[in-house]
């Protein structure tokens, strides 16, 4: 190295090419780990999830599993490259019902990391093809259940069929679409699972040929014997989508969507099968459309008890319903009011777009009509009648005045929160408590109560706050999107996606829910979709620092350094609360969400403290990882300014110190990287990487000899 050779006095100092091979075998211990430490950085002190399969019971008490279960949803509307009569309405809405359905715990039950969605531009071919013959094929076990589900178009050429992808183009099919050749191949003979499903809505809008419609269709029921294929129409039949059906679907997928939510469930066992799904969507279909579309599966080809979806609310509905469905068209006097039906929302209604309702069992159904500032319409009770249409008027009219007193405690409470810290936090509780209680409907004293709690830490009153908040005002995107914050905190990553996918989809202008969604996805590994999200909310929201935080973090666990660098950088210059742009962050409102698992808040202060030592840390690994070992220790050594002990940070530091002492042939930066391993094992010897920072001493002190502490 750079430092005198050693004399013969020395035995133990090793040769310059001694010195190289040691340090190159520290560092492949060294790389080994590193790769996984953000993540575990993340999730330190939350609840470890397991993908497993789910016990549940039946209405008799019957125990089963819901088996481990993996999903690809496929949803194109848009044609770039087609003209204007292939462009569909509804096809990605579809696609996002679906995804809905599948993830939901009253539904098909799928853990949200599990169900890959390619919705318009990101459905290209290479990616559908990747997914399809390399994820599926790589993940699915023996005794899973897979489900693929695609919206769109569908194309016949010399004979073959091909789903049609985003880039498609016309002019070559067997080119641009995906042949549904490959697609009976990957399913009958790539993907082993117990439970193979496909849902197809193609044919849109008419414009294939009756003759090419026929072939397309037999393809897609008959891809694999062992398969549950359900197509959206049959042989010379076009698939439909229309504002009718629940304010816009296709009629196919609008059924499927219900079906999964529990309607299917004929027998009212809580589980829906393929054979009750495919019997509801059909004779749905056929009478929504007066029999010019009907569904078509190969009844022999398929277990008739394969379970779709499990629907524990079921079990309260008593005795199966009659086979005749109806329907509800439910109208209003004002926009944007949420519907509920037996609890559950069904949609959103304006003055001039009713809303349509069919597919509705016979007999008595809860209907609750609400938006935000006024009193509810409901709950009461409406009757479905076997075969007919049935008008619901909704009359929101009343709005709701807020008690003087109840809105002076909530001023007040709202004053000492937004100071921090935990004597301002308690004071606080006080007077929201003080307000709910002058006024059960003040949604938003239950919010900031539930707020309180949570920078409290405590989470049970927390949890029950928001669900209040959203009890009272159950189009309260802001609530839902706060308790799912809370949720990040707790680690409940699933239920935290399912709220944040319903306000996303109901408020796509809410900044704060796509930068909580980019960091539930994140931290579900699900890199892709949090980069997305991230994006999203920057192009809202640019200057939420948060939203290029978590762009940040997925970009560095995808693998794009440098990106993930210049993310952390615009996040550190906009959490600078020296400078000018301080004042438009609003943090005492959003930072005590960022979910990051630490315990030692006493201010949301220490959060802003958190998320800077994060993002510096972020830079240091990302720089090591560039082989830029300089800036990594500078970015290092700036996050241990914020966190002086945290134990990743002091293991970075070392791994990047002895990189660099590699690279430069420099003995004297052992010390320094000895010094980080030993404090990482001082603050903390039980983690995983402790092990390792063990081997690494070990290693460091052999190469390094007398330049070794």
């Amino acid at each position: 190295m750079n430092s005198a050779s050693p004399t013969t006095n020395t035995p133990l100092a090793p040769s310059r090419c001694t010195c190289a091979g040691l340090l190159a075998l520290l560092l492949a211990f060294a790389f080994g780990l590193a790769a996984q430490t953000p993540q575990n950085a993340q999730q330190r002190d939350l609840r470890v999830e397991k993908d497993v399969p789910i016990e549940a019971e039946d209405i008799a008490g019957n125990k089963f599993v819901i088996p481990r279960s993996y999903a690809l949803v496929i949803g194109v509307g848009h044609y770039p490259n087609l003209e204007g009569s292939f462009q569909l309405e509804f096809a990605e809405k579809d696609a996002e019902s679906i995804y809905s359905a599948l993830i939901s715990p009253e539904g098909g039950n799928f853990r949200a990391e599990n169900v890959k969605r390619l919705v318009g531009k990101d459905a290209t071919l290479e990616n559908i093809r990747r997914e399809l013959e390399e994820w599926l094929p790589s993940v699915a076990q023996p005794e899973d259940r897979v489900l693929i589900y695609f919206a769109g178009h569908g194309f016949l050429y010399q004979g073959a069929g091909y789903l049609a992808p985003h880039d498609f183009r016309m002019e070559d099919p067997s080119k641009f679409g995906y042949p549904m050749q490959s697609l009976g191949e990957v399913i009958g003979g790539k993907i082993n699972a117990r439970w193979k499903v496909l849902l197809t809505d193609s044919c849109h809008s008419g414009v294939i040929a009756p003759e090419d419609s026929a072939q397309l269709n037999s393809r897609l029921v008959n891809l694999s014997s062992s398969l549950f294929s359900l197509t959206a129409s049959r042989d010379r039949e076009r698939s439909f989508e229309s504002p009718d059906w629940g304010g816009g679907h296709g009629v196919f997928t609008y059924y499927v969507v219900k079906g999964l939510e529990g309607l299917a469930d004929e027998n009212t066992d809580s589980i829906v099968t393929a054979d009750e799904l495919a019997e509801y969507v059909r004779r749905n279909v056929r009478e929504a459309t007066g029999g010019e579309q009907n569904p078509t599966a190969d009844r022999s080809s398929f277990d008739k008890e394969m379970l779709l979806a499990y629907i524990p609310s079921n079990k309260a509905l008593g005795s199966a319903p009659a086979p005749k469905f109806g329907t509800l068209v439910f109208e209003t006097n004002r926009d944007g009011v949420e519907v509920f039906l037996n609890n559950k929302s069904v949609g959103v209604v304006n003055k001039d777009e009713p809303l349509r309702l069919p597919g509705l069992p016979p007999g008595m159904h809860t209907v609750k009509a609400v938006k935000m500032g006024f009193e509810p319409d409901g709950p009461r009770e409406e009757v479905v009648y076997p075969g007919q249409e049935k008008t619901v008027t909704i009359k929101i009219v009343i709005p709701r005045r807020r008690n003087r007193a109840a809105v002076d405690k909530f001023e007040s409470g709202l004053e000492k929160y937004n100071r921090g810290y935990a004597k301002n936090y308690q004071s606080a509780v006080v007077d929201f408590q003080q307000a709910l209680a002058l006024d059960p409907k003040y949604s938003q004293a239950a919010l900031y109560l539930a707020r309180t709690y949570n920078a409290l830490y405590d989470q049970d009153k927390a949890r029950r706050f928001f669900q209040k908040a959203i009890e009272i005002d159950p189009d309260y995107m802001e609530a839902r999107a706060s308790f799912a914050g809370m949720l990040l905190d707790t680690g409940d990553l699933d239920e935290s996606i399912r709220q944040l996918n319903l306000v996303t989809q109901r408020d796509k202008a809410n900044g704060m829910a796509w930068y909580l969604q980019a960091q539930a996805y994140c931290r579900k590994e699900m890199f892709r979709e949090g980069i997305a999200s991230a994006k999203r909310a920057i192009d809202l929201t640019p200057e939420n620092g948060e939203a290029h935080f978590w762009l940040a973090e997925s970009q560095r666990l995808a693998g794009s350094y440098q990106d993930a660098v210049d993310s952390y950088q615009h996040y550190l210059r906009l959490s600078d609360f020296n400078s000018k742009l301080a004042g438009n962050l609003n943090y005492y409102v959003l930072g005590f969400l960022a979910g990051m698992g630490k315990k030692k808040r006493a201010s949301q202060q220490d959060i802003w403290k958190d998320l800077r030592s994060l993002a510096w840390f972020g830079i240091c690994d990302s720089g090591r990882k560039l082989n830029k070992y300089g800036e990594a220790i500078e970015a290092c050594r700036e996050a241990l300014r914020y966190d002086s002990e945290d134990p990743y940070t002091h293991y970075v530091l070392g791994l990047s110190y002895a990189h660099q002492a590699n690279a430069q042939n420099d003995r004297s930066l052992c010390p320094p990287a000895i010094r980080h391993f030993e404090t990482m094992l001082d603050i903390n010897p039980d983690l995983e990487q402790a092990d390792f920072a063990r081997k690494n001493l070990t290693a460091l002190r052999q190469a390094c000899g007398s330049a070794a502490p």
